[in-house]
């Protein structure tokens, strides 16, 4: 009996305490800045009636808030769901943390969320480097917080790679040089690890290396203990260029990217595939561990195949894989050409995990009016549904409201896809930009059925500023309606970009070299929504979600008033008025101008910002100026002159940002506008070479700061004076 009863009042305590054991209390402690204790109850229960379902509930119990799931992660998107939805507490990349209401809102009645699709994944290879490139501990925090919210749960996890390979080359033989010389600088980090470059940006301190793998042990951890399983970096047949020379591999030469050396690939059939691949596992698991997911993508961005027999290369992939951990799944991104048919039709069904990159844009799975169309889709193999949305971590509002649903749905309906469908993804190039849409697309899997963006809007509007105001919410239907519907079938690379941020020329319209950019929204649809929000804006006054989207959505209205006022400039040019040039020519400086000034009002619009996160990595004055130069290079000529001018990549990861603005930006506009106002004078002024005046910026160590400065709402009026 005393036995009995000593059971019974242990399960009775641990019942009781399960909530505080729970990794989800921590999380929610930390982003309610502790108002959730005993407050937000979590217990965790499995659903024995559907045991492969994740799925959370939003009760009350005594009083209290409790939100039940099957896992840390299914509680932690309760959690999330619970504060946008009953709190008005919209956490985003521009704040992380909120303090709850005195008295919590009730919920009335339960309410229950499931998904069928057991995989969330987060990240690409290149978000790593466009906007991650200088994080610390204490912003990774952060990011697995809001990985967890999200219920992301197969998130890309490739950070101290570098350290890997330092070490495989180190017992190849390899000298501290000839390894620095191989892998790059942390700007460039992504495309050395995805094989389309070498040694850009290094060489790397020794600390460097020490830091990223203590940086990657908090980050692994702390994702381990939520249930977040880490897709690591896998061995997918990168060699140094010089591995023939160097060790008498066979090798075959994949080209170049953008001007840049490719590293080679080495070929299936060389007898050391197996010992070189080996070694690579046995060091990233000395490392990081075992992981059940692996991430590899062999021939990049059109890699050159000419002699390597694609079939034997997936299979040795696969195979070295597999021996590193015979359960582990090999995610591939669906991007261009990549994975090769060839590659992978001969793989057996769930060993594979397909990322259909751009989901929204260019589906590959099956949808026949996609420009990338897979017949099959991927055949056998399991893949998810991902949005890609921005490129280059470039500034801009950018959406495919309509799409990014629809694409959804229309997969879940399609018998061949659905089959194979195995959940959502977000696959940016760079984050912290429009969280509107990827708060829709984290959403997809736990609603069942085919929704609205106008009734989902509504319901976000009202999460993200904690109010429904039909003022706000008229703005955000103007942007719904308009800039953040692009059409389906136009295939834009992110944002509508920014003529500020355009080299200088008469006719200028995109500002990277592949935007594939379309006028698809009228600009007064923008600047009416801009209207709007600053008509309210002191009745928000200290709401610091509005605040942000304030500045950026204000930001895109000056924008779009700048490329208006660009053409005015060049048709006054034409004209031969020099009266008229004068004026427009100076009214779009200083219009650049004002955009400066509207965005210092925000620390995550300043280039201050990442420049000093660059450069509080360093330990070294040198080690600071060689994270500043990664820094300052990357948004701008992005390489030398060779992959700047002829590679395609200058103005790649522009960034409309306080500081860039006023010294980069300008500074060419100015300079250009000068040389046309020469000629108009009958003169010859010699051709400007704009390589040969953007790099000393990216050399230059002047200061900016990180800090805000004004008050967003007071310049956020003065914008609109000049853009009305």
């Amino acid at each position: 009996m005393r036995f009995l009863l000593t059971l019974l009042l242990g399960a009775i305590w641990l019942y009781g305490c399960q909530s505080e054991q729970l990794p989800v209390s921590s999380l929610a402690a930390r982003v309610t800045e502790g108002t959730s204790k005993d407050r937000i109850l979590f217990r965790m229960i499995a659903d024995e009636n559907n045991p492969l379902k994740d799925y959370f509930e939003i009760s009350s119990e005594d009083g209290k808030v409790l939100i039940t799931g099957n896992s840390d992660l299914s509680l932690a998107t309760g959690l999330n769901w619970y504060l946008k939805y009953y709190a008005g507490i919209h956490l985003s990349w521009n704040g992380m943390t909120a303090t709850l209401p005195d008295v919590l809102p009730p919920v009335m009645k339960k309410e229950r969320h499931e998904t069928k699709l057991p995989w969330r994944y987060d990240l690409n290879y290149c978000t790593y480097s466009y906007s991650m490139a200088f994080w610390d501990w204490e912003r990774w925090e952060k990011e697995i917080d809001w990985m967890a919210l999200h219920g992301i749960n197969i998130p890309l996890a490739v950070t101290g790679a570098e350290a890997v390979w330092h070490n495989v080359l180190d017992k190849l033989g390899y000298t501290k040089t000839e390894i620095n010389e191989f892998i790059s600088g942390p700007g460039f980090f992504a495309w050395w690890l995805m094989n389309n470059l070498e040694g850009w940006g290094g060489p790397n301190p020794d600390s460097w290396y020490t830091r990223q793998i203590a940086l990657q042990k908090k980050i692994l951890k702390r994702m381990r203990e939520y249930g977040i399983e880490p897709v690591l970096p896998g061995y997918c047949g990168m060699v140094p260029h010089n591995a023939k020379e160097k060790l008498g591999l066979n090798v075959s030469d994949p080209g170049t990217w953008c001007g840049y050396r490719r590293p080679a690939f080495l070929q299936p059939s060389d007898p050391r595939f197996e010992e070189i691949s080996s070694l690579y596992y046995k060091e990233l698991e000395k490392l990081y561990g075992k992981a059940n997911f692996y991430s590899m993508d062999p021939f990049h961005e059109g890699g050159n195949t000419a002699g390597v027999d694609l079939d034997a290369a997936g299979k040795a992939v696969m195979k070295a894989m597999k021996k590193a951990n015979p359960k582990a799944v090999w995610v591939a991104q669906a991007w261009q050409a990549n994975p090769r048919p060839k590659m992978i039709e001969n793989l057996k069904a769930g060993d594979l995990l397909i990322l259909d990159l751009t989901s929204e844009c260019r589906p590959q799975w099956g949808d026949s009016t996609s420009e990338w169309y897979r017949k099959n889709g991927y055949g056998q193999h399991d893949w998810i549904y991902c949005m890609l949305l921005n490129y280059g971590g470039n500034v801009g509002l950018h959406g495919k409201m309509d799409n990014v649903i629809d694409n959804f749905y229309l997969a879940k309906a399609d018998p061949h896809a659905s089959a194979t469908l195995k959940g959502v993804g977000m696959t940016p190039e760079g984050i912290e930009n429009n969280p509107v849409m990827y708060e829709l697309v984290m959403e997809l899997p736990w609603r069942p059925d085919r929704f609205t963006k106008e009734e989902w809007l509504k319901e976000y509007v009202k999460a993200r500023y904690g109010v429904d105001d039909p003022v706000v919410q008229a703005a955000w239907t103007n942007l719904a309606n308009s800039i953040y519907n692009s059409p389906k079938n136009l295939t834009q690379q992110g944002t509508h970009e920014s003529v500020f941020c355009a080299r200088p020329a008469e006719d200028v319209y995109q500002v990277s070299s592949w935007s594939e950019m379309k006028d698809y929204y009228r600009p007064q649809e923008v600047i009416e929504a801009a209207r709007l929000m600053v008509s309210v804006a002191d009745r928000f006054k200290g709401n610091n979600n509005f605040e942000y989207d304030l500045v950026d959505i204000v930001r895109q209205a000056l924008a779009e008033k700048g490329r208006l006022m660009q053409k005015a400039v060049t048709a006054a040019y034409r004209a031969g008025d020099k009266q008229l040039f004068a004026l427009a020519s100076g009214k779009f400086l200083d219009l650049i101008l004002l955009q400066d000034k509207l965005l210092g009002t925000r620390p995550e619009f300043r280039v201050g910002k990442w420049i000093e996160e660059a450069r509080a990595l360093g330990d070294t004055p040198e080690e600071k100026e060689l994270y500043e130069w990664n820094a300052r290079v990357q948004i701008t000529t992005w390489g030398n002159r060779n992959a700047a001018d002829y590679g395609g990549l200058r103005d790649y990861a522009h960034k409309e940002w306080n500081g860039l603005l006023k010294d980069f930006y300008y500074m060419r506009w100015k300079l250009y506008f000068d040389f046309l106002s020469q000629r108009m004078e009958g003169k010859a002024p010699a051709e400007i070479d704009f390589y040969a005046i953007e790099e000393p910026w990216t050399k230059a160590a002047n200061p900016y700061s990180a800090e805000a400065e004004g008050d967003c709402i007071e310049v956020a009026k003065q914008v609109m004076q000049a853009v009305e």
